[in-house]
Order: C-alpha cells, then sequence, then structure tokens
C-alpha cells in the first residue's frame, strides 16, 4: 500500500467498490486500499462512506480526512491529517 507524507499529513489511495452488500476495509490491491461501501456512487453518498470508514479505522474525525483526488472515480486519494507511521499502524491492525 502506498503513503506518502506531504507537509505532517498522509496522502492514502484508495480503490472503492460502492453498492456492496457490507461495508469494509478489504485489503490491498493494485497498491492502493480496498474499501467496499454500501453507498451508490451518487451525490457523493460513497465518498462520505469512504471517510467514514478511514475514520472509524484510523481512530480519527472525519474532518481529519479530505477526499483530495477522484469524487467521481473507484480510484481515490485521501489526505489524512496524522503522520504516515500512526496510518501505517493503524491500517496494518485492521488489515
Amino acid at each position: 500500500m502506498i503513503l506518502e507524507e506531504r507537509d505532517g499529513s498522509t496522502i492514502l489511495e484508495v480503490i472503492v467498490q460502492p453498492k456492496s452488500s457490507r461495508a469494509a476495509i478489504v485489503g490491498v490491491h493494485g497498491g492502493a486500499l480496498k474499501l467496499r461501501v454500501t453507498s451508490p456512487p451518487e451525490k457523493g453518498a460513497a465518498n462520505r462512506q469512504c471517510i467514514e470508514i478511514l475514520s472509524e479505522a484510523l481512530g480519527l474525525s472525519k474532518r481529519d480526512i479530505e477526499l483530495i483526488q477522484g469524487s467521481s472515480s473507484r480510484r481515490k486519494r485521501f489526505r489524512i491529517a496524522a503522520p504516515v507511521e500512526k496510518v501505517r499502524k493503524a491500517l496494518e491492525e485492521v488489515l
């Protein structure tokens, strides 16, 4: 999984599978974290659910996670207001 540090924050690449039967972090696919969300990819619902899943997994507030690229794509990039090592450790525990 590719994590990039930028200005004290972490950039995380995510692949999203919308309209799944359950929401979960399912592993790493193509160098990106793969998420399943139950929401459809309409009106930002899937993007909001991605932020909810990540905030719970990382132990951060939803406002600490920002979608910076890919709002209408399955491949997205999020800026996380936490150091790379904290994000890596939290994700390793989930995976």
